[in-house]
């Protein structure tokens, strides 16, 4: 009798503390799955207003009695944080982070329009598991078009669901009545404009988040470990003052800021969002700041994306490309070079799109890496990358870059030259002044200037030609 009894009590106790269990994990499961419809559900649900979970998507909400459309111009910056600091508090108390990446996104038009989809996964993929608790990501979806805004949040949610719900990625979004009004068609100064209140919003937004704020481009790509490259570059100019440094070297791409200078930036762009581009305002802000000359910090870690897409055969046969409008054209040509090549690399890859090289070794004064254009090309920019994207090893030491014109002989060679500039930690990215320089150009020559033992990575050879600017005006 003891026996049973004492296995009914053994039960009984077993019972109670699965019962325990079962009633403390069933609320977690379905919040856990509550949480995952939310994203679900959200998401497709999105024609008029993405809200993406309270604490991951935020609109900013239209000024009822003090609209940007009943005013001739943007009010004070008091007005304007009143608009978005209540609807920001519970993103703004978040816990705070070392570093936040702000990305602002419009609608792209033409053959790339998941350029921000790509910057993502590059971000995520250059950040290792203890890099991403020190990072947030901060995305405006900036455009009005809500088709674009709800397409836009679903591949996000799709492709990016664990950081959205670890608080690593949050979009924001401020509606189009939030903005001055806009001028008669899409001219440049409105187009910037545009872009530099949509910089605002994001910065305010982030003012918050992190000790410091690195703005990208939607059609970037990552070094990898990026995030600890700069905070490397940080302590060491820790005793240095600075208003921002630059991670690379073109547009608005790879600036870094201090959180704590991000309100009164957004004010100076408020003030001035009529008056120049945003990479020209954020010059003055740097000379404001006294920073005189800006700082860069090489090697460079981010880089615009350099999109192609196939063609059909009537565009091929045209010689018709389609390409983003950051990317560099590289008309048609050939590369050779007196440098020692290997089965491995080879001189062209130096001058593709995508991500092969030229390596080569043990250099001599002299030597040189040359493209020879198919057609003479009017050019308005010249960018060379030697060596390793994050180290900058096997970069060109001493080496200029000279533009060539007047083919001859077969096979053909430029019969003159002139120096376009000369590289600087092993980098050259020019644009090509006076304009006269750059007509009728055969020959890019990449040449050393001294000789130099070990290896020698020709990463890029990117050339921009002047009627495709001018083409992009016109549309």
């Amino acid at each position: 009798m003891h026996c049973p009894l004492r296995h009914c009590c053994v039960i009984s106790m077993g019972l109670g503390v699965l019962w325990l269990l079962f009633m403390l994990e069933v609320p977690r499961e379905v919040e856990d799955d509550q949480d995952r419809m939310a994203v679900k559900v959200q998401a497709a649900a999105l024609p008029s207003l993405c809200r993406f979970r309270e604490d991951q998507m935020f609109t900013l909400p239209v000024p009822q009695e003090d609209s940007y459309r009943r005013r001739k111009g943007l009010g004070p910056l008091e007005d304007w944080r009143n608009l978005t600091s209540k609807y920001l508090e519970k993103l703004q108390q978040r816990k705070k982070t070392w570093l936040t990446v702000g990305i602002s996104s419009r609608p792209r038009p033409g053959p790339d329009p998941s350029g921000l989809l790509y910057t993502l996964l590059s971000v995520f993929r250059a950040t290792s598991k203890v890099e991403q608790k020190r990072l947030t990501v901060v995305v405006h979806l900036a455009g009005a078009d809500p088709a674009w805004l709800a397409e836009t949040v679903l591949n996000i949610s799709s492709l990016f669901s664990p950081q959205i719900l670890a608080g690593q990625l949050l979009l924001i979004h401020a509606p189009p009545d939030a903005y001055p009004p806009a001028g008669a068609g899409a001219s440049g100064r409105e187009l910037y404009s545009e872009q530099n209140v949509d910089h605002a919003f994001l910065m305010s937004s982030a003012s918050k988040l992190s000790e410091y704020f690195l703005l990208l481009e939607d059609n970037a790509f990552c070094a990898p470990n990026f995030i600890s490259h700069v905070q490397w570059k940080v302590d060491t100019l820790r005793s240095q003052p600075w208003a921002f440094l630059e991670f690379a070297n073109l547009g608005v791409l790879g600036k870094l800021f201090r959180s704590s200078d991000l309100p009164t930036l957004a004010h100076f762009l408020l003030l001035f969002y009529r008056e120049k581009p945003l990479d020209r305002l954020l010059a003055h802000f740097r000379v404001l700041l006294a920073q005189k000359d800006p700082i860069l910090c090489t090697p460079f870690l981010f880089y615009h994306r350099a999109t192609y897409h196939p063609l059909n055969d009537r565009q091929k046969a045209s010689g018709a490309r389609r390409k983003s409008p950051y990317a560099p054209d590289n008309p048609p040509g050939t590369a050779f070079t007196d440098m020692k090549v290997f089965e491995v690399h080879f001189p062209w890859e130096a001058y593709t799109l995508d991500e092969s090289f030229f390596w080569t070794h043990n250099v001599s004064a002299g030597n040189h890496l040359t493209v020879i254009l198919n057609q003479p090309a009017d050019l308005r920019r010249v960018q060379v990358l030697t060596g390793t994207i994050v180290e900058g090893r096997h970069a060109l030491e001493r080496g200029q870059v000279e533009l060539g014109y007047g083919p001859e002989g077969m096979p053909q060679r430029c019969s003159s030259f002139v120096l376009l500039g000369r590289l600087l930690e092993g980098q050259l990215d020019q644009e090509v002044v006076p304009r006269s320089v750059g007509h009728q150009v055969s020959c890019v020559r990449l040449l050393a200037n001294a000789n130099q033992a070990g290896g020698l990575i020709v990463r890029h050879i990117y050339l921009w030609e002047e009627h495709a600017r001018d083409m992009g005006h016109s549309g």
